[in-house]
């Protein structure tokens, strides 16, 4: 039993590690957004990118619902995002916030650092923030929204990030959440290549805790308003990001 126990500890560092070289490789290659992807807003603050993550889901609601939902999400009190930022802590070596933060997730975002680059009322929100992801006790820096884009200062990565509902009809609308991220110099870049290979699987599934929740939310809203949501929408992500080289 201990030799086996043994071989399949190693099976799975094996595992891991190729994992993680196939993320390091990938860094860079970024999928072109599909039909109906586009996001011409977003597109104003970061045109290119070296990381793109878009998740979307079908939900039972308004869109001016389902962004005001959004926007007021707890997202720190969903267990499994405890325990990631738990996780990054412990990795890291970083210490631990204990600062008194609202819960709301745009105001928690703004108390932590992050700027608000656009903000078009019931349809979009548009975030952003300079940042060196890979230090332990990570520091998020505001930019005025018209010298975001053009931001380069060495040693940083630039991180953009939206809320939007896109109504389908006056009782449902498509949530959807978009980050993209670029860093600034080929240190950084090399930097944070390494980080996004180790951290980026815990990253990802933050993004499916938020939606599972926020779906749930949305659907108890509808029923509280009479309504009676249509089945559960089927979740949609995409999954570990295509990379464009930086």
């Amino acid at each position: 039993m201990p030799h086996d126990t043994e071989h399949i500890g190693a099976n799975r560092r094996t595992v891991d590690a190729r994992r993680r070289r196939s993320r390091r490789l990938r860094y860079g290659h970024v999928a072109s957004p599909g039909a109906g992807q586009h996001d011409t807003l977003l597109d104003t603050f970061m045109p290119n990118y070296e990381i793109r993550e878009r998740h979307d889901t079908r939900v039972a609601a308004p869109a001016a619902v389902t962004l005001a939902v959004a926007r007021d999400l707890a997202l720190l009190d969903l267990p499994v995002v405890r325990a990631l930022v738990r996780g990054r802590e412990l990795i890291l070596g970083a210490t631990a916030d204990r600062q008194a933060r609202p819960h709301p997730l745009i105001a928690d975002m703004r108390s932590l650092g992050w700027g608000v680059l656009a903000d078009v009322p019931d349809r979009e929100i548009v975030m952003g923030a300079v940042t060196r992801p890979w230090d332990a006790n990570v520091v998020f820096r505001p930019l005025p929204p018209g010298d975001f884009a053009a931001f380069h200062e060495p040693g940083y990565v630039k991180i953009a990030w939206t809320l939007r509902a896109d109504a389908i009809d006056g009782d449902h609308a498509m949530f959807t959440t978009e980050t993209r991220a670029i860093a600034t110099d080929p240190m950084a870049r090399a930097k944070f290549r390494t980080y996004w290979s180790f951290l980026s699987p815990g990253i990802i599934l933050i993004r499916f805790a938020a939606l599972r929740a926020l779906r749930t939310e949305i659907e108890r809203q509808a029923l509280d308003r009479g309504g009676r949501p249509e089945g559960r929408p089927q979740l949609r992500g995409a999954g570990v990001s295509r990379l464009r080289r930086g």
